[in-house]
């Protein structure tokens, strides 16, 4: 490659499906070897679209380590006594080049990146960023997980915990009230999403569409983008709730123009959901249509509104009891006799022997342990989670697909058979069942009411394992 022609770098660019920087390239006359010396500034100042800038540096970074470990055969070839022929036959090339890799891995001790000085004074004096701050932090997040992920625009959602962990531990008074966490995690996912846009239809991108298929709502998302400001107002006027011409329709319409934005300001968000709810209990307490109501506050969909909502009616965080829960109660419900045969079990325990890893273990048998639930009590688990299979009941519940597959596992709250929110695991999925309940003012199925009352009284009330 370093010896390759400004036409051989633009070949090069077709061949990997980025033929919409050949023009720029050419003007700039990108040779091979000025291709290997380009940086992240440089990719930044000559490829517009963010995708493309980390799927170029993605294939350089590949080309570099790739050389570097067949430096480093040619040497070990070189120098290898006769008595260790193993060193260069083909069956120990790939443990040869794991063994020489340079490229970042993902560990518990993930390492925060230098931020820039401005960044660093504001959290040097410990105060809350402002909205564009935050988006600076964000950007500089998503970057350096980018490469550590070596050009994936795909973390998973334990990447993005150990990420934003390692962000509020060094920095603990950006855990605002306690849900910073669920904020920050948010935000960084909603920034990959951004950049993610780009590349569509980039190759790697297609390939990951044929292997695991769309992500559930997707198309909701698309048609409900589609629907132009004007549209939803009309829809909006329409409410015999709605107060027309208050300053009421001003913050329901910012929420709205707000929700269909990528970067979303959420500390204004909590603001005007705080200023709204008064509106909000009035619907839900003259049982107005649920679909009216995620017209006009549909960041009721997202899991952290939906927390705090409960917060501002319990003054509890459900979240933080639910994660307390499942942790004093995992171990002892798996081992109770009444879940020994059932499929949850069987499926949880022919997976446990798949893996070692620590963190994994934890989660399957976390995962176990809440679908187990209406079991232990005897209720009827259709109305707690359909588990690979269509949701039928119209109370709140959960549908769970691939529950102990880490990569392709999927959790999500439906409510009157419709999806309300995706989930990132099973924790947030059983405060979300929860939350729901209360929330929406829907009554508990009797079928089910002994696994929510168990829940609500650890919930409500301290008590000790």
């Amino acid at each position: 490659m370093e010896n390759w022609s400004v036409d051989q770098v633009c070949s090069w660019l077709r061949q990997r499906n980025l033929g919409e920087l050949v023009p720029k390239f050419r003007e700039e006359e990108v040779s091979g070897a000025a291709l290997l010396a380009l940086n992240d500034r440089m990719v930044q100042q000559l490829v517009k679209k963010i995708g493309h800038q980390a799927v170029l540096m993605d294939l350089i970074n590949k080309y570099q380590q790739q050389k570097s470990g067949l430096e480093s055969l040619t040497y070990c070839c070189k120098t290898a006594s006769p008595e260790f022929p193993e060193v260069i036959s083909g069956k120990n090339l790939k443990s040869f080049f794991a063994r020489y890799k340079t490229s970042l891995q993902w560990t518990s001790s993930y390492a925060l990146p230098d931020f820039p000085y401005d960044v660093k004074c504001i959290l040097a004096e410990k105060k809350c960023p402002d909205h564009s701050m935050r988006i600076r932090i964000i950007e500089f997040l998503q970057a350096d997980m980018t490469k550590y992920l070596e050009g994936s625009l795909y973390p998973n959602s334990q990447q993005y915990n150990i990420v934003v962990n390692a962000l509020l531990q060094a920095y603990p008074f950006l855990d605002e009230d306690g849900n910073g966490f669920l904020l920050w995690k948010r935000a960084l996912k909603d920034r990959f999403k951004y950049v993610r846009r780009p590349i569509e239809d980039d190759e790697q991108v297609l390939r990951n569409k044929c292997k695991f298929g769309h992500r559930r709502g997707q198309t909701r998302k698309s048609s409900f983008a589609e629907n132009k400001p004007d549209d939803v107002q009309v829809q909006v006027e329409e409410e015999p709730v709605h107060l027309e011409g208050s300053a009421m329709d001003v913050h329901i319409k910012w929420l709205k123009e707000e929700y269909m934005k990528t970067q979303r300001n959420w500390k204004e968000v909590d603001n005007r959901m705080n200023v709204t709810i008064e509106l909000r209990r009035k619907m839900i307490s003259n049982k107005a249509p649920l679909k009216d109501i995620l017209r006009l506050f549909p960041f009721l969909r997202c899991p952290y509104q939906l927390f705090r909502e409960f917060q501002l009616l319990t003054h509890m965080d459900i979240y933080k009891k639910t994660v307390e829960i499942l942790e004093i109660y995992s171990e002892n419900i798996l081992s109770l006799y009444v879940v020994r045969n059932n499929p949850i079990n069987i499926m949880l325990q022919e997976n446990l022997k798949r893996h070692t890893e620590e963190d994994i273990l934890k989660y399957m048998k976390t995962t176990a342990a809440c679908l187990l639930l209406p079991d232990v009590f005897g209720d009827d688990s259709s109305l707690f989670a359909a588990v690979n299979e269509e949701v039928k009941v119209v109370t709140p519940v959960l549908e769970v697909k691939n529950p102990f597959n880490v990569n392709s596992c999927e959790f999500a709250l439906y409510v009157g058979r419709e999806e309300l929110a995706q989930l990132d695991d099973c924790t947030m999925a059983l405060a979300a069942l929860v939350a729901a309940f209360h929330v929406f003012d829907i009554p508990c199925p009797k079928r089910i009411h002994r696994t929510l009352n168990f829940l609500e009284s650890l919930v409500f009330e301290v008590r000790s394992p």
